[in-house]
């Protein structure tokens, strides 16, 4: 296709869902393609997004259903979770789909690169210290959760830390209101897990239908699930495991983890744009 001497008449960097998708139906169309990805195949939603979350929603919905089984008739016992085997099934299943990915690129003839990639010039990319030519480029290397720059933002996890925690705590905080720190409340919530919502604004999911997050907000509060609206984090700091964590209204409160979960930014720092 190309009328330069290039590697490549299309080179993609980043291989989750858009990039994989775009180069093999680029690549279908008779382009050369190529593509990088120095992390997992599939990107967030396959590896610390839609895809581990469904698999712990549903996890974390299974203990209301055992309850709820009784009143018509089952006889269940006592249900015990094991969060280690969750870990290893979830690890397993997104194994499996890395794989598939794999296979999509390779059918399509399109050539995997593993490793980080960043730009020399318009036209050239380096890939570990490989310098590979391209007539065109898609960027596609999606975004990462937010670091907070609070006092002992070292102690925090992120939403992508969550799918391997080692153990189930027994407390959590979490700092943020959007869907993705939401969602972390009502699953460790639901497996039991102590939890409690800081929230610096005075309801939850700005930026959606207000209606909608009147009534997340006002069934949110109908759990068991601490809420503390119009307040910040101040500082973190740890003793004996526990993160000790200090608010703006004057409040401190101890957890197992703080999970911050205030957004994502776009994961181009390293490219050098």
């Amino acid at each position: 296709m190309s009328t330069h001497n290039f590697d490549y008449d299309y080179f993609v960097i980043g291989g989750g869902s858009g990039g994989v998708r775009s180069a093999r139906i680029a690549a279908s169309h008779g382009a050369k393609v190529g593509l990088a990805e120095g992390r997992s195949l599939g990107g967030t939603c396959v590896n610390v997004g839609c895809v581990p979350k469904k698999i712990f929603v549903y996890a974390s919905d299974y203990g209301s259903s055992f309850k709820d089984a009784e009143g018509y008739g089952w006889d269940v016992g006592t249900p015990k979770f094991n969060w280690k085997k969750l870990i290893e099934n979830k690890n397993a299943e997104i194994a499996r789909l890395n794989q598939i990915y794999g296979n999509i690129l390779e059918k399509a003839d399109v050539t995997l690169y593993k490793g980080f990639a960043h730009f020399k010039d318009a036209n050239t990319i380096v890939i570990n210290e490989e310098e590979i030519t391209s007539e065109r480029f898609l960027i596609a290397v999606g975004g990462k959760p937010t670091h907070p720059n609070f006092k002992g933002h070292e102690h925090i996890v992120t939403s992508d830390d969550m799918f391997h925690l080692e153990t189930l705590p027994e407390s959590l905080i979490v700092q943020g209101a959007g869907y993705i720190g939401l969602e972390f409340a009502h699953i460790m919530n639901k497996l039991g897990v102590k939890v409690t919502i800081v929230h610096r604004g005075n309801k939850f999911l700005r930026g959606f239908d207000e209606d909608l997050r009147d009534f997340v907000t006002s069934e949110m509060k109908s759990t068991n699930i601490d809420i503390r609206l119009n307040v910040d984090v101040e500082k973190i700091t740890e003793k004996n495991d526990k993160k000790i964590v200090n608010l703006s209204d004057g409040n401190v409160i101890i957890c197992d983890v703080f999970l911050s979960a205030i957004g994502r930014t776009p994961d181009t720092a390293q490219l050098n744009l």
